[in-house]
């Protein structure tokens, strides 16, 4: 090696870290979640010497690098890239790609790897990460050689984004990611899902859409929900015309929130158990039949039969398998949608009955909620802070939810305008998205209003990356539920023993001062006249802004099932 190309500053050409950059720039990928580690040092080289250098946000825990990944993908619709460095850095993540595994998050995550020549040897972070995430991937490898980086790069990408989506992990040698090679051409003629190339975008069984359309034609009172592949596949439009030609009434689930904006007359979100409850055909798609969704077991109302059921998805690996299905189908979204408009015909029927029963079901339960979204209860009642919040709230707004009941309440009460901004943890159930999710909406939504709706419980998971928003300049509005418990635990608890331990929390602590401490600002609010005030100072402020709003911990979310 010459001293030219030895010389401080100076790349050399054709290193690991510089092929991985370029490959995941050619998918799509525009900035790259990580925290600081010798292992991948090439990675942040190859980012800051790209043409042109594509932006590193560096977060204090890796769990957030990975979250924040994941969240780019989920408003972005492309893979997100998250850089860890080996050992503790890879398992610190573990937790988030989990949370991207069951969300169908299309992430790759690249990390550092012991040398090769030494392994065996007890280096530095020396542990084989690929046997730890391949359960929670859909695939995990490493990478040997310098001149394959490039490619393993992009076979990564093309995994991720192809249907079902899901989180893809790489890890490369120290040889390979220092060391320089030609770059093999990546194998784009062979791609197909056994070589991580995208599977071909194929439309549902066009005779599993007809069944379908016949059993729509039979139903008297079918249910559409939709789930957040169905923004996800590029499929919203096509959903909403379909929900629109054929009088469907619409539940909305994950980020299937807002295909049908807030106020629509076909949206039931309001009247979910009625209509759950009193269906005779449900047809799910784009998410899971898990615990939020009861399992796929719906109607029996009065000793009616139950109500038949039908599961959509992007791909044939996620039919439900646990439940009995009346039909499926498998394959693009859009297609589905338009197809099924196609060939199911409009049931008139269905305003004089039907939908006229869950509009009033919806009006009733916002009638009962409008007395508690007002309440002037001390100490305050968590309603009263979505009361304030949601007519501030503009079309565009990016809506995350980090926490137990806290935010359950915001699932229920605030219904966006628009589809692709709302985040939630999933069905994992992952405390700790928070920051991260914040931070890669305010990159991908630069001009959007981005609310962070934070449990006291989750606060203590990430709040520390509030020094990250500081540091790469993200100003985010943070509002915290602050009721001084671990309010999914403690109530439960004292239901089933009449005690209950290890739930309880610092009261009135000042979450507030944490992100002041930090470099952003914030206040602590007490009375409900407060609570409007605060709110437009934070969304004015220009900083990352923590309104922390002490709750009543007696009030518990009414919640019908724990998942478990």
């Amino acid at each position: 090696m010459s001293e030219d190309e030895q010389a401080p500053g100076r790349t050399q050409p054709g290193h690991g870290g510089a092929q991985a950059v370029a490959a995941a720039r050619a998918h799509g990928a525009q900035t790259m979640f990580t925290l600081s580690g010798g292992h991948v040092f090439p990675l942040y080289d190859g980012a800051v010497k790209a043409d042109p250098p594509m932006p590193i946000v560096d977060v204090r825990h890796e769990q957030t690098a990975v979250f924040a990944a994941e969240a780019t993908a989920r408003l972005t619709r492309a893979p997100g890239l998250a850089v860890l460095t080996a050992g503790p850095g890879v398992t610190n993540g573990v937790s988030a790609v989990t949370t991207a595994h069951f969300n169908g998050s299309a992430v790759v995550v690249i990390a550092g790897r012991a040398p090769d020549y030494r392994w065996g040897s007890g280096s530095l972070q020396e542990l084989d990460h690929p046997a730890l995430l391949a359960p929670v991937t859909k695939r995990a490898w490493t990478e040997h050689d310098a001149a394959g980086v490039g490619p393993a790069v992009t076979e990564a990408f093309r995994l991720a984004g192809a249907p079902h989506r899901g989180p893809v992990f790489l890890d490369v040698s120290l040889e390979a990611l220092f060391g320089t090679g030609r770059a093999r051409p990546a194998a784009a003629d062979t791609a197909g899902p056994d070589r991580g190339g995208p599977a071909p975008r194929r439309g549902p069984d066009p005779e599993a859409v007809a069944q379908i359309a016949r059993l729509l034609a039979e139903s008297s009172r079918p249910v559409l929900v939709l789930g957040s592949d169905v923004w996800l596949e590029g499929a919203a439009e096509a959903a909403r015309s379909a929900a629109e030609q054929l009088r469907l009434p619409v539940i909305a689930n994950g980020q299937g929130r807002g295909i049908l904006p807030a106020g629509h007359g076909l949206l039931v979100s309001r009247a979910r158990s009625t209509a759950l409850r009193e269906a005779d055909l449900v047809l799910v798609a784009g998410t899971p039949l898990d615990f939020r969704l009861g399992y796929g077991e719906y109607g029996g109302q009065g000793g009616a039969p139950r109500a038949r059921v039908v599961h959509v998805t992007d791909a044939a690996g996620q039919i439900a398998a646990h439940c009995e299905l009346a039909a499926s189908a498998a394959g693009d979204l859009a297609a589905f949608f338009t197809g099924l408009a196609d060939s199911a015909a409009p049931d008139r029927s269905r305003a004089g009955s039907w939908l006229p029963r869950l509009a009033q079901a919806r009006q009733a339960a916002m009638s009962g909620d409008a007395t508690l979204l007002a309440s002037d209860a001390l100490p305050i009642h968590p309603l009263r802070i979505y009361g304030e919040l949601a007519p501030l709230l503009e079309p565009d707004a990016v809506i995350i939810g980090d926490g137990g009941d806290f935010v359950s309440y915001a699932g229920k009460y605030l219904e966006p305008q628009r589809p692709g901004g709302w985040l939630d943890p999933g069905p994992y159930g992952c405390l700790g998205t928070g920051l991260g999710y914040a931070m890669a909406a305010r990159i991908a939504r630069p001009s959007a209003q981005v609310v962070l709706l934070l449990g006291d419980g989750a606060a203590g998971f990430s709040l520390m990356d509030a020094d990250t928003l500081v540091r790469h300049r993200l100003p985010v509005v943070i509002i915290c539920g602050n009721n001084g418990i671990w309010g999914l635990e403690k109530h439960p608890m004292r239901a089933l023993y009449g005690y209950d331990v290890a739930a309880q929390l610092q009261p009135q602590c000042r979450y507030d001062q944490v992100v002041t401490a930090l470099g952003g600002a914030g206040e602590l609010v007490t009375a409900p006249a407060e609570i409007g005030p605060a709110l437009r100072r934070a969304f004015a402020a220009g900083v990352p802004y923590l309104v922390n709003v002490v709750t009543d911990p007696l009030v518990a979310y009414p919640r019908s099932t724990t998942g478990i």
